[in-house]
């Protein structure tokens, strides 16, 4: 597929902190082009959860309107949406499927109806289920297979990731996009978003923890053997910091977030004892002078607080002594001085930083090498997912797109302008015989045409009342 048949995806990462907006497209080597970027302030924001509806919705429009000022020859209707929160859980779901006809061998049809029949999975009332990952198929006695399809088969089975949010939570993400003028392509957890983004096969088969520290929650995804393992959002990260250093040393939100980013250090024992920040003093008073020694106190006690969650989450699934790839720290977080050595010594494991590069072009802007950016590339790797699974289509749906101007269309018309001599030649003449025959044909075709719309309307009117059956189950 060319490079101008590849659809454009935009990634809406909707953040404590921040807002950012992301356009890009494949080229012909697989890698992701950058055509657009918008980067806004948050706010209504907090913990991964909307708690003020227009708030959010002016920080959307912002970050979509620098994206388009980015590129103002892009039109962007439909995203992808990341979603964290103390609210999203996970379990561990069993399904199997027994096929009517053996003979013919398994398909990705029947692999989407047994995701599907996961969808009347029992969850607590006022949930929802966000995504179903399917981890290990089994097909009769065969087990452990991570891709059955061409294979044959009576049963087929597999064991499943279910990830599940609050209804209310999910339903005013969705409502702040839509009233940005903007719909919704598919909500995705962060961390799988942060995972696509940063990781590559080779972590994948070694065995990772993808630890993503936003602002206001930090996201958790473990993968081994190839297969995602465990999912889990803990609720302290960059904004926790900062309320420790604002309460701690007594200075104002804005003073202990530059002084975080600026002096701050996740190890005290490498921070310089002798040196110390002057900051002005509140009308009037004398100006303060603190300790970049207690400032690295402050934030080391925090983030081994995080770091202890995250080891929980490993001994939970027995996970803490057999991933050899160890951790992928991401996200704004991770930029602290020293955070590697930290997550080395409270885990015993290795740590790396993990930047959103591993899939893009070479020509991209040097803004976009930042761990914070790793959720919004994930979310572009998953709509292209979707899209060359044949999950969606993006043809006349009224997608994005780029406009092209007048002046740009002409040359790209000049080769299929049609001869003048082609259009006037005269038609040649065609016998009564030849032309009942033809017209049989055209009734024919048009019948079977007829057909399958009936056929495809009844379908979609089937599901339509299978969705409206899970809702009422769910």
């Amino acid at each position: 597929m060319s490079k101008n048949e590849q659809p454009i995806i935009v990634g809406l990462d909707i953040g404590t902190t921040k807002v950012v907006a992301i356009a890009g497209r494949k080229n012909e080597f697989g890698k992701v082009e950058i055509l657009g970027f918008g980067r806004a302030d948050s706010a209504g924001v907090s913990h991964g959860v909307v708690m003020n509806i227009e708030q959010c919705i002016r920080s959307i429009e912002q970050a979509m309107e620098r994206c388009l000022l980015s590129n103002p020859n892009l039109q962007l209707k439909e995203v992808y949406v990341g979603i964290a929160g103390q609210h999203i859980k996970s379990l561990q779901t069993r399904g199997d499927r027994v096929r009517a006809n053996s003979e013919i061998e398994i398909n990705q049809e029947d692999i989407d109806m047994l995701v599907r029949d996961q969808n009347k999975t029992y969850i607590p009332a006022g949930d929802q289920i966000i995504d179903i990952v399917p981890q290990d198929f089994t097909v009769d006695n065969t087990p452990d297979v991570l891709d059955p399809v061409g294979m044959s088969g009576v049963k087929i089975g597999a064991n499943f990731h279910i990830i599940t949010g609050d209804r209310n939570a999910i339903r005013n993400i969705k409502r702040c996009v839509d009233k940005s003028g903007l719909s919704t392509r598919d909500l995705v957890l962060q961390p799988l978003a942060s995972a696509a983004a940063v990781m590559n096969d080779e972590d994948l088969e070694a065995g990772v923890a993808i630890v993503d520290i936003g602002g206001g929650t930090t996201d958790m995804a473990v993968y081994y053997d190839g297969i995602l393992k465990h999912t889990a959002v803990i609720p302290y990260a960059g904004v926790n910091i900062t309320n420790d250093i604002r309460n701690g040393l007594g200075v104002l939100r804005a003073q202990a977030e530059q002084m975080k980013v600026q002096f701050g250090t996740a190890l005290a024992d490498e921070a310089n004892s002798n040196a110390y920040i002057t900051i002005p003093g509140l009308r009037g008073l004398p100006p303060k002078e603190i300790s970049v020694k207690n400032l690295a106190h402050i934030i080391q006690a925090r983030m081994q607080e995080i770091l202890d969650y995250v080891m929980y989450h490993l001994k939970q699934i027995d996970m803490d002594k057999r991933l050899c790839g160890g951790i992928i720290l991401t996200g704004g977080g991770a930029q602290l001085k020293h955070i590697t050595q930290l997550t080395e010594f409270v885990t015993g494991m290795g740590a790396r930083i993990g930047y959103p590069n591993e899939h893009l072009a070479g020509g991209h802007t040097e803004t976009l090498m930042n761990p914070m950016y790793s959720t919004c590339i994930g979310l572009i790797l998953r709509g292209y997912y979707d899209y060359e699974s044949g999950k969606m289509r993006f043809a006349g749906n009224g997608g994005n797109m780029i406009h092209i101007s007048e002046q740009e269309l002409k040359p790209l018309m000049s080769d299929m302008e049609i001869p003048v001599a082609a259009v006037e030649e005269k038609e040649p003449e065609v016998s009564p015989e030849v032309l009942a025959e033809i017209n049989t044909q055209k009734a024919r075709k048009r019948n079977e045409n007829v057909k399958k719309l009936f056929d495809g309307l009844k379908g979609k009117f089937m599901k339509l009342f299978e969705d409206v059956e899970d809702q009422e189950i769910q």
